[in-house]
């Protein structure tokens, strides 16, 4: 990985890691993790999963340079943060990676050993645990109270409910094949899955842990993103080129968002603090849309990248930034003015990005 020379990046070993996560025994390797972690000058962090290179990636936002990298294990996808505190929750998965149109006869097998949730303490930027039992998990959400995982297990097409606290497995749903996207409502009441093969989204309904229904939305579903009030979920659909808005009381679509231009591919969504905007990333179209959630119309874009994927808002919706998996890069695009501010080399392959505010 190439960091500019003005900025102090710390590496962890994977060795001594997992010597902690194991819960004894001294690293095999000379290398120890600091005594503290990098200190951020920055009011938050952004975190990067890097899927190939399988580590996670801390940015400063006030230098915008990538200060330290924590290995983590097989496939970093998915990272959530905790409602309170300061943990993440990353996707950790065996299963080798195969993009579509792969020979999957011609895969190596599976390293169900690997699969887990990690936990990460961004206090001490340390791996606490991973928690075993999902199955090539892809992306996670935590429920408000911070005790329950929701986990979609892409290769076995199903949801799993988990206790945080044990570890353990209370429930597990059909939601369709190739599930991805998992998000919950910002009220906590329900949780919606994604199905890339089936073209639907599955949503739980987190009080009474049972699915509740179905909805048909536009193909290769990737995110849903939710306005702060909980009551309308926009959900990217890659191969539609399309965004399904859904009215979360009845969980219907009372409109698809129709977009153009070349390889538009709609990928991951997130919306602005105050509800007004929604921002879409655009995979192969290589662009980050602004949307007007009151019109529903485009409101414009800006070009951020190779195939953006993962994105984030800092907490006062001014700063986003996308994860470039095949650029092994990060980009800072000022929402105001939809224009790139910088781009921060990484590790390789970033998937997801996740912030946490320095008061957490």
């Amino acid at each position: 990985m190439r960091i500019p020379a003005t900025a102090a990046l710390v590496t962890f070993s994977t060795a001594a890691i997992l010597a902690v996560a194991c819960g004894g025994g001294e690293p095999r390797d000379a290398t120890s993790p600091p005594s503290t972690p990098p200190t951020l000058q920055g009011a938050y962090g952004v975190y990067v999963t890097n899927e190939v290179s399988g580590d996670l990636s801390v940015i400063d936002p006030a230098t915008n340079t990538a200060v330290a990298r924590l290995p983590l294990g097989k496939r970093p996808r998915g990272i959530r943060v905790a409602p309170a505190g300061p943990e993440l929750f990353i996707a950790l998965s065996g299963s080798p990676i195969s993009p579509p149109g792969t020979d999957e006869s011609k895969l190596p097998p599976p390293d169900r050993a690997s699969d887990g949730i990690g936990i990460i303490d961004t206090k001490t930027l340390t791996l606490r645990t991973i928690l075993r039992g999902p199955q090539d998990p892809e992306q996670t959400s935590v429920s408000r109270d911070g005790a329950r995982l929701y986990i979609a297990n892409e290769d076995k097409g199903t949801a799993t409910v988990m206790e945080i606290g044990g570890g353990k497995t209370i429930a597990e749903f059909p939601v369709g094949g190739e599930p991805e996207g998992v998000s919950i409502t910002p009220d906590g009441r329900f949780v919606y899955v994604t199905s890339e093969l089936d073209g639907q989204v599955t949503v739980i309904d987190t009080a009474a842990n049972m699915v509740v229904k179905q909805i048909a939305v536009g193909p290769r579903p990737r995110d849903t993103a939710f306005s702060p009030d909980s009551k309308r979920g926009y959900v990217t659909s890659e191969n539609g080129a399309s965004i399904s808005v859904v009215d979360t009381a009845t969980h219907t679509v009372v409109e698809t968002i129709k977009l153009t231009g070349e390889m538009v591919r709609p990928m991951g969504a997130v919306v602005s603090p105050d509800g007004q905007r929604l921002y879409i990333s655009t995979g192969r179209g290589g662009t980050v849309i602004a949307i007007d959630t009151v019109t529903n119309k485009l409101l414009g874009s800006v070009a951020v990248g190779t195939r953006p994927w993962g994105l984030a808002l800092s907490p006062d919706g001014t700063r986003l930034y996308t994860a470039n998996g095949p650029s092994n890069d990060v980009s800072v695009v000022d929402t105001a003015t939809l224009t790139l501010i910088t781009k921060i080399p990484v590790g390789q392959s970033p998937w997801g990005v996740a912030i946490v505010g320095r008061s957490r």
